[in-house]
């Protein structure tokens, strides 16, 4: 069967992307060189201009199908329980444990702040992680299971100490360990916001 031109045209970008991301995650925004990336899948820089713009709008890109990736996978993990309380902390560990896994963190934590900047790569933090968290915790407020405060407030304090969690994980010799040490801890801050 043949494929439509939209249809060849989202198989390119795929492509690209995936080729991307394992390139940008083993050598690095920085070390990748385009002439190897656009080599590796057959293309011209010319194909990589016209969908992305340049080699930065390729990295957006790629972060953004990460972030997806770990959006779907922490709410994929909260959904093993149906206790509200229970899906926070998978939802937190499933965050905290995608995001330091080899093809993710240099991607999310290393080059996205850098290669974006601060803002546009908070922006994109908050369209796919935070917003799955600010989801939650407004749920359990509105079921009453929750203090009242700022969803807003909570949803930025929980996902700094997450995302600060992550950056000591990475670089800690045993990170199975920083992990379970630091899924305790989210766990003992979020009882702190528990209803009586």
């Amino acid at each position: 069967m043949r494929r439509s031109k939209a249809e060849q045209k989202q198989e390119t970008i795929q492509t690209l992307i995936q080729t991307a991301r394992a390139q940008f995650s083993e050598m690095g925004y920085a070390a990748t060189p385009l002439e190897k990336l656009v080599g590796d899948v057959g293309m011209t820089r010319g194909a990589l201009y016209h969908h992305f713009g340049n080699k930065e709008g390729l990295f957006l890109a790629v972060l953004q199908s990460v972030q997806q990736e770990i959006a779907a996978r922490i709410e994929s993990e909260a959904s093993g329980s149906d206790n509200p309380w229970d899906q926070l902390i998978l939802g937190c560990r499933a965050f905290m444990a995608a995001a330091v896994e080899d093809n993710n963190r240099r991607i999310l934590l290393i080059d996205g702040p850098s290669v974006l900047g601060w803002n546009l790569w908070r922006r994109t933090d908050e369209q796919y992680a935070m917003m799955t968290l600010r989801d939650q915790l407004q749920i359990m407020q509105t079921e009453g299971i929750l203090k009242r405060a700022s969803v807003d407030a909570l949803t930025h304090l929980l996902s700094g100490a997450m995302n600060e969690a992550v950056l000591w994980i990475a670089e800690s010799s045993e990170r199975q360990q920083a992990l379970e040490e630091s899924v305790t801890a989210i766990t003992l801050l979020c009882e702190g916001f528990r209803a009586d």
